[in-house]
């Protein structure tokens, strides 16, 4: 079977369904002539009543595929088969689709335009909220460095870095040894046996002078220095680079429970809310007791200086046993008039 084209096509030209088609004539060619020959040589006979061979070979079914894109509209033709009706669409109907398509398109392309732009500000949002973040974070590390460096080194004794004042070893019928063997950890010992203390402060009119406990009767002269064993032994030491009565800051006061006058032996009889006074040159500072606590002689941080005028009473504890320190806090309350 060949289509509307011109006479003796070269096989080069045809499709691979006409080569099929034109091979099927062929070999049906091919037999109705061996039948005729054997016919003539009487090798085949008629039979009544059973038509001849067809002449014509039966039509060869074909393939058929769902034509796509513009040749949806066309159909191919052969000499055998009748033509079909053409089909014809109107205008409406194909300006309607295609504006219907290039609509769709165009909303299609809209959609991705504005995905990309969304995806754009996103990103853009993302960066700069990574850039505060690490912002904050720098200045978060930059505070809590500055608030964990270390102060500046001062001119402060040594001991006041490692215990508490007023340690000491009592023995019966023996003089006292400056310094309990427990107190100070193992290998602050060398430091500490080769410690001298700092010379005295100067006197001054603001210095502490006496301290008086109305609750349990102490009434005594300060000195100056809380780490010096002489000085100790002549009443209440302050210690060196405290603060000064009825100033801001930590006030620090100690004194032996045990020896030299037993001046802070009644500490633990205090309670919350009783008075004391403190005594300059010009005038007297009272103080309210706000608590009282039992530390380890290396707990140092009850010395630390305040941000308000306080004032903190040291001494041994047990009495005789000198294992802890006694610790009273107290706050300013009021100026006296000079003494």
């Amino acid at each position: 079977m060949i289509g509307r084209m011109s006479n003796q096509p070269h096989p080069d030209n045809l499709s691979v369904q006409e080569l099929e088609q034109l091979l099927y004539r062929k070999k049906h060619a091919l037999r109705r002539q061996r039948l005729q020959r054997l016919k003539e040589e009487g090798r085949v006979v008629d039979v009544a009543g059973v038509p001849p061979p067809n002449p014509q070979p039966p039509v060869l079914p074909r393939p058929q595929a769902a034509p796509s894109g513009a040749l949806r509209h066309y159909q191919l033709q052969f000499e055998d088969e009748p033509e079909p009706e053409p089909v014809e669409l109107s205008t409406a109907e194909t300006n309607g689709k295609g504006n219907g398509r290039t609509l769709f398109n165009r909303l299609l392309f809209l959609v991705e335009v504005g995905a990309v732009v969304g995806l754009v500000v996103v990103l853009l949002n993302l960066w700069g909220t990574q850039r505060e973040l690490n912002q904050e974070l720098n200045q978060v590390q930059q505070s809590q460095a500055s608030a964990l460096s270390l102060p500046t080194p001062t001119a402060a004794p040594l001991i006041d870095l490692v215990v508490l004042p007023t340690g000491h070893r009592y023995i019966e019928g023996r003089s006292p040894e400056p310094v309990e063997s427990g107190d100070i950890p193992a290998h602050l010992l060398p430091a500490m046996q080769a410690y001298k203390p700092p010379p005295l402060p100067t006197p001054g009119p603001e210095q502490p002078r006496i301290i008086e406990i109305p609750g349990i009767g102490v009434n005594a002269p300060i000195v100056p220095g809380v780490y010096d064993w002489e000085q100790l032994k002549r009443g209440v030491g302050h210690h060196t680079g405290s603060a000064l009565p009825g100033e801001d800051g930590n006030m620090v006061l100690a004194a032996h429970n045990d020896i030299y006058g037993e001046i802070f032996r009644d500490l633990d009889e205090l309670s919350p809310g009783d008075e004391f006074t403190v005594s300059t040159g010009a005038r007297a500072y009272t103080y309210v007791v706000t608590k009282i606590e039992f530390v380890e002689p290396t707990e140092v941080e009850v010395m630390q200086s305040t941000n308000h005028a306080s004032a903190t009473l040291i001494s041994c504890w047990p009495y005789r046993i000198n294992t802890q320190r006694i610790v009273v806090f107290a706050d300013l309350k009021t100026n006296g008039p000079s003494s």
